[in-house]
């Protein structure tokens, strides 16, 4: 994607963080020569040779998985807060702007077994369960249920590159008092990019 320079993170420790806290992710690849993307849960982990994948499955019935070829490179999309901002919290005259956190994920793609997809969900189940007041564990469920498992297709994506944008008001710090006071005014997710200008201004 194009990212102005300004706005460019190549803070990756930074950038994997909020991979793994914004998980759900849309998965873009061609399908009958046409862009196809669907919305799913994609978890950042670590392969046997220690490098960076993302772990997901989809429903057998979404035709997309069958565009799968060897080592397909795709491309996985993340949205994190975003926010109008109005120029009339600026000290001079300006346009209003957008800010936003988005990363793409670019990646080679392969189908994992049926044994390893079953351990996909495990983890994936367990990580969001855990802080339920009663989790609810796959290990628990009945093989009838378990039976749906055939119903999906398991796959791992190797990370082979990262683009990260986090516009957030870099270009205007002599604004940044103000937009920030502005956003907290306005809800929870201008308040998100309020706490990401405050704390990239004091880096």
């Amino acid at each position: 994607m194009y990212i102005p320079l300004h706005y460019k993170n190549e803070n990756f420790t930074e950038v994997k963080d909020f991979l793994a806290q914004n998980s759900f992710g849309i998965l873009v690849n061609q399908v009958d020569k046409r862009p196809w993307a669907t919305h799913i849960p994609l978890e950042l982990e670590k392969d046997s040779f220690g490098d960076d994948v993302l772990v997901g499955h989809l429903a057998k019935a979404n035709p997309q998985w069958k565009s799968f070829g060897d080592e397909q490179e795709v491309l996985c999309i993340f949205n994190g807060p975003h926010a109008y901002v109005s120029s009339s919290w600026y000290k001079e005259e300006e346009v209003p702007t957008w800010n936003y956190i988005a990363v793409h994920v670019y990646g080679k793609l392969t189908i994992l077994d049926e044994k390893a997809t079953m351990e996909a969900l495990h983890r994936l189940v367990d990580k969001h369960e855990k802080d339920s007041d009663k989790p609810i564990s796959l290990h628990n469920m009945s093989p009838k249920t378990l039976r749906q498992v055939k119903g999906v297709v398991g796959f791992q994506i190797k990370i082979t590159e990262i683009q990260a944008a986090y516009k957030l008001s870099q270009t205007r710090p002599e604004d940044h008092a103000t937009i920030v006071a502005r956003l907290r005014e306005r809800g929870v997710t201008e308040s998100e990019i309020a706490r990401h200008i405050r704390e990239q201004s004091n880096q």
